[in-house]
């Protein structure tokens, strides 16, 4: 290729030499144009006046399969207005060595595939591309934005392994993660009210799990707003601290009926798996082992009458819902049931405003899958500051 349909890439340079640094790298030397003034970094004014110049070395997009370097003078002017300060390339940003046109295909990249594999790709160091993948995410997804904010979701995830953990807020009805932080505590998510400051008196509702610290602290800041308890997380406690502790209680009377015992300690995804989630021949292996074990069967009952509340269409009804499954653990016999109904009572408020505001943290359990994926992608983050735009950038939210 002729050096002059070269130049046409570099505006205000013209090529004046170009060869093979390496097997696969080129380098071409470039010059400004005759006759062309620098400008000031600052004001963008021509400035006659030059101090001194220095060469530097500047990466661009690949051409085929070379790697192409560009070598030219950087000018530090002396402009009138600005004192000295280095003249402003347009097609390079200020003490950059990646060219603009590099940069933005290195950011679209980046929004695909992991920083190693990029790396790897265009021989670019991790933490070049890591910096460069943060300042764009900044950029566009940095800034604080609630908005016309009205009903909130809030959930924690593991940051890192040993109870580490981070809360992600989001907005229900966009879909949009508003804010994440370190810890689940009052003081760790005190700082995404204090962000949304006048905000506050607009939320209607939040959405959450039982966490005492996130009901404590939306009272304080939205005194106004209903505190919603999350569906999954209860039926994810009911699981824990009922189904298991039957289960493995009926376990231990069976002793001495190996086959049985080994029937019902085998017996527990079975158990905390949605019905219609069953597979092939599950749904019989359920059904026989319920007939089998009525502890199993009163407590994988009232598992489903449980949910139901949630799904009432009034509060009146909900409240029905609600005394008679309270009635009926309380009938039941069976301890772990019943200490789990004596706690359940105090979240009574926020298991019926459900049928008011029908808010789930099941987006938020979407939210952490995603999560997820991010931190297997990266294969784990340690900026927790760029993992938390990540998660952002991962979820804009749509329109209302």
């Amino acid at each position: 290729m002729n050096p002059i349909d070269l130049a046409q890439f570099w505006p205000g340079y013209e090529v004046v030499a170009c060869r093979q640094a390496t097997h696969d790298t080129l380098l071409i030397e470039l010059e400004p144009q005759a006759g062309s003034l620098p400008k000031c970094g600052r004001c963008h004014q021509d400035c006659p006046l030059i101090h001194e110049r220095r060469i530097r070395q500047v990466r661009d997009r690949d051409l085929l399969d070379q790697r192409v370097l560009l070598q030219l003078p950087v000018r530090r002017v002396d402009c009138l207005d600005c004192g000295r300060v280095t003249e402003r390339i347009d097609w390079l940003e200020p003490a950059s060595r990646l060219t603009q046109r590099l940069r933005v295909w290195l950011e679209g990249l980046l929004q695909l595939l992991p920083i190693s594999h990029v790396s790897r790709l265009t021989g670019l160091h991790w933490h070049t591309l890591k910096t460069l993948d943060k300042r764009r995410l900044d950029a566009s997804v940095g800034a604080f934005e609630p908005g016309e904010v009205r009903r909130l979701v809030m959930d924690e995830f593991a940051l890192h392994k040993g109870h580490r953990y981070a809360t992600v807020i989001m907005d229900a009805e966009r879909t949009r993660v508003l804010w994440v932080g370190h810890g689940n505590s009052r003081e760790a998510i005190r700082p995404f009210f204090e962000l949304l400051g006048e905000h506050c008196r607009q939320i209607e509702a939040v959405a959450m799990d039982m966490n005492t610290a996130f009901d404590l602290e939306v009272k304080r800041h939205c005194p106004q707003a209903e505190v919603v308890y999350d569906l999954f997380h209860v039926v994810a406690r009911y699981g824990r601290d009922v189904i298991d502790r039957i289960r493995v209680d009926q376990a231990n009377l069976l002793r001495q009926d190996k086959p049985a015992r080994k029937v019902v300690k085998q017996s527990r995804w079975l158990l905390l798996r949605n019905r219609e989630n069953l597979k092939g021949g599950q749904a019989v292996q359920l059904q026989e082992l319920l007939a089998a074990n009525q502890p199993l069967a009163t407590a994988y009952v009232l598992k489903d009458a449980l949910k139901e509340i949630w799904y009432a269409p009034s509060v009146q009804d909900g409240w029905r819902r609600w005394r008679t499954w309270l009635r009926h653990a309380r009938d039941s016999g069976l301890a772990p049931l019943q200490r789990f109904a004596r706690n359940l009572k105090r979240y009574a408020r926020g298991i019926l405003a459900s049928a008011r505001f029908p808010l789930h943290t099941s987006q938020l359990e979407g939210v952490n899958n995603r999560i997820k994926v991010i931190k297997r992608m990266a294969y784990g983050f340690r900026d927790s500051a760029y993992f938390f735009l990540k998660i952002k950038a991962a979820f804009p939210g749509k329109a209302r």
